[in-house]
């Protein structure tokens, strides 16, 4: 089981499987359905003929929009799933015979099954331990030190993956991704970043969408707004002109290249238009800011890390656990550490469902 990213087991996910529909289910942002926007837009986009491929008009003011988030020229790729965006984005970044730096508990290493060493032809993850889910910087700059005394023995330094939201519910800030950066130059690197709850970083560190990509360094994006209201709502951002070259070609030999594109670029399109995506972030992290201070305030339950946006993982003593399932709570058990739990909160998360849960959390001794 990875540390961070792992999923329960099937034993655990088959005992909550009949809870899963509870109105204090904190099982995932996955879980939550679409935002009533974006399946307007899909049905406004069902109507007459578009090109195909990518073609059409509401691709092109899809793409359009997403470089005015960035305010910058930067290539993007629709695809349908946050793993396709991962494999998709390390292929052009890493060579075959590279090592894709990431912390250990990093989703695109745990959670990914081999799709990443698939899409690049055979790339290795090298997991680094590091705290509240950021890898130890200098822990990885000996990584790759050890990795170039070698030479051809070893796996060469290729690139480096950063998730943000980390695995562990934390937050990076530009300073900080600027040191990854300088690491980076430093071995003549890519620098990847993770977006799969982008939007939740993006409000959590209160700085704008290119602060915390481009302008600290980051060359390429998963951008994923699946958690946060879409269906498939899942790109590639090249903000590196040179890595987009030909990535068209790696996305159709993958078979992600949608002939009804149009589908796809209607729900960016939604979520992008009046900053919808940042209202759904914005409403998922204060949700999870008051389950937060309901725990903290707990004398026998612990946070491990701050909380920064829509995910937190308390450490619950096992009577306690059973206590708050009881009142009708749904969260994993999470794998890192004994007693600990994931709660997660996502744009559709009712406040009253917020009041219950904390009054459950007050009354659990």
């Amino acid at each position: 089981m990875g540390i961070g990213g792992g999923k329960p087991c099937n034993n655990e996910l088959t005992a909550q499987k009949s809870e899963q529909q509870s109105d204090m289910n904190f099982i995932s942002d996955n879980q939550a359905g679409a935002h009533p926007a974006v399946l307007a837009a899909i049905s406004d986009a069902a109507a007459g003929l578009a090109e195909g491929y990518g073609e059409d008009a509401l691709t092109a003011a899809a793409e359009s929009a997403v470089r005015d988030v960035f305010e910058t020229d930067c290539a993007v790729f629709f695809v349908t799933t946050g793993t396709a965006a991962n494999a998709l984005a390390m292929s052009a970044l890493c060579p075959p015979w590279g090592a894709i730096y990431c912390h250990e508990g990093a989703h695109i290493q745990n959670d990914e099954n081999t799709a990443v060493e698939l899409y690049t032809g055979g790339a290795r993850m090298v997991g680094i331990a590091g705290e509240g889910g950021k890898p130890d910087v200098a822990l990885m700059r000996s990584h790759m030190e050890i990795a170039t005394v070698h030479g051809v023995h070893n796996a060469k330094p290729g690139a480096i993956s950063l998730s943000n939201v980390t695995e562990s519910g934390t937050v990076y800030r530009p300073e900080e991704i600027a040191r990854y950066r300088q690491l980076a130059d430093e071995f003549h690197l890519n620098l990847h970043m993770d977006g799969a709850r982008f939007a939740n970083a993006v409000v959590a560190s209160g700085v704008s969408p290119a602060d915390v990509t481009w302008r600290a360094g980051v060359d390429c994006l998963s951008f994923g707004l699946t958690k946060n209201g879409g269906i498939a709502t899942e790109a590639v951002v090249m903000f590196n002109p040179a890595l987009a070259e030909d990535f068209a070609y790696r996305r159709k030999r993958a078979g992600h290249l949608w002939s009804k594109q149009r589908f796809l670029a209607a729900q960016w399109l939604a979520l992008l238009e009046n900053d919808l995506w940042l209202d759904n972030a914005r409403h998922a992290n204060a949700m999870a800011g008051q389950l937060a201070a309901g725990f903290a305030a707990h004398d026998a339950i612990r946070l491990p890390w701050s909380v920064d946006a829509n995910e937190l993982f308390p450490v619950i003593p096992e009577a306690l656990r059973g206590q708050l399932r009881e009142a009708g709570l749904v969260f994993y058990d999470w794998p890192q550490e004994a007693n600990m739990t994931r709660f997660v909160t996502h744009f559709g998360t009712d406040p009253a469902e917020i009041a219950r849960a904390l009054e459950a959390i007050a009354a659990s001794q």
